[in-house]
């Protein structure tokens, strides 16, 4: 397992999740909800110093069958972009279903509707980053595939 404290993103059109971990990659814990827009990879660069991140990790997401819709495109764009604009490795992992358990895990908690978005996008960022802590550290290898400023 590598050390290092990484940040976990979750894109949507509208917030992005945040998420990060400690620095030996063992519990992913929310950091705030971003809103997308001018300034979100600044915002991001930010966090990044503040929490002296060596990694992001930012969600695709996928079909249950593992097909690249729009939204894992749009995610993809956004990762460039994101790899562009900070100093440290952007990879994509996989992230089917993050925003749906995010969503059930916090009905079940009583926070639910509306006004609890920005802490649903919080809750499939750390599910995203966690899920990429665990099976690092189970491998050995690093989760999913690193992503470089020149995509598109």
């Amino acid at each position: 397992m590598r050390s290092g404290a990484r940040l976990g993103i979750d894109v949507g059109s509208v917030r992005i999740g945040v998420a990060t971990c400690d620095p030996s990659g063992s519990v992913a814990t929310p950091v705030e909800t971003v809103r997308r827009g001018a300034g979100d990879l600044g915002r991001l660069g930010e966090l990044a110093r503040e929490y002296q991140a060596v990694e992001f990790v930012v969600g695709l997401p996928l079909s249950l069958s593992g097909a690249a819709g729009k939204a894992a495109a749009a995610a993809r764009e956004f990762a460039v972009r994101l790899a562009s604009a900070v100093p440290v490795p952007v990879r994509m992992v996989d992230e089917r279903l993050s925003t749906v358990d995010a969503t059930r895990t916090l009905r079940e908690s009583g926070l639910a509707g509306r006004r609890h978005r920005f802490v649903i996008d919080q809750a499939a960022a750390v599910i995203i980053l966690q899920h990429a802590l665990d099976a690092e550290r189970s491998t050995g290898i690093p989760p999913g595939v690193p992503v470089d400023q020149g995509e598109a």
